[in-house]
């Protein structure tokens, strides 16, 4: 198989408990700060090998490049579960009101459009990367996204789980695409 080129590479990070200070909003790749974001930051600093995603629990599906504030929220079994019960354009954060007012929040789908060109340029080389629950929702995401297009139907999916050490280890290595097929 041809090595897929940095543009149809997709990685979808679990957010960081870790923040870095800065102003009130800058991109999520900036703002995240624990060792896996500064893993990816330190192998590809100028986003040459992979369009980055992030999974929040507070914030959803984004891309990475999202201007975010600081925050504090943690994946829970509850979130994960609704999360995977939405769609595409269920948005998130989640409304508080039952009140019908329009509807506050982003949604999936607008981001994976912008990372794919509006579905012209589908990703053919995934890696997801994060503790179980968000393995599990970004999992739910793969299929919807594979089911617009979005994905192609042969992609290789890469999970990236485990002790830190072993998954910045193995994040290394998918930026620099050494796994081998069907790992």
């Amino acid at each position: 198989m041809m090595t897929p080129l940095p543009a149809n590479r997709l990685l979808i990070l679990a957010c960081s408990a870790t923040k870095r200070d800065g102003p009130a909003y800058m991109p999520a790749i900036e703002r995240y700060d624990g060792p896996l974001w500064r893993t990816l930051r330190s192998v590809d600093p100028r986003g040459e090998k992979a369009k980055v995603a992030f999974l929040s629990a507070r914030l959803g599906f984004r891309a990475a490049a999202t201007p975010i504030e600081i925050y504090d929220a943690r994946m829970t079994p509850a979130i994960a579960a609704e999360m995977k019960a939405g769609d595409l354009g269920t948005r998130w954060p989640k409304q508080k009101t039952t009140r019908l007012v329009m509807a506050s929040g982003e949604h999936p789908g607008m981001h994976i459009a912008t990372l794919t060109g509006y579905g012209r340029v589908p990703f053919s080389d995934i890696a997801l990367v994060g503790g179980h629950l968000y393995l599990d929702v970004m999992r739910r995401l793969v299929d919807l996204f594979r089911e617009r297009g979005h994905i192609v139907g042969d992609a290789r999916i890469t999970e990236i789980n485990g002790s830190i050490g072993i998954m910045r280890r193995d994040l290394r290595r998918w930026l620099h695409n050494e796994f081998a097929e069907g790992r």
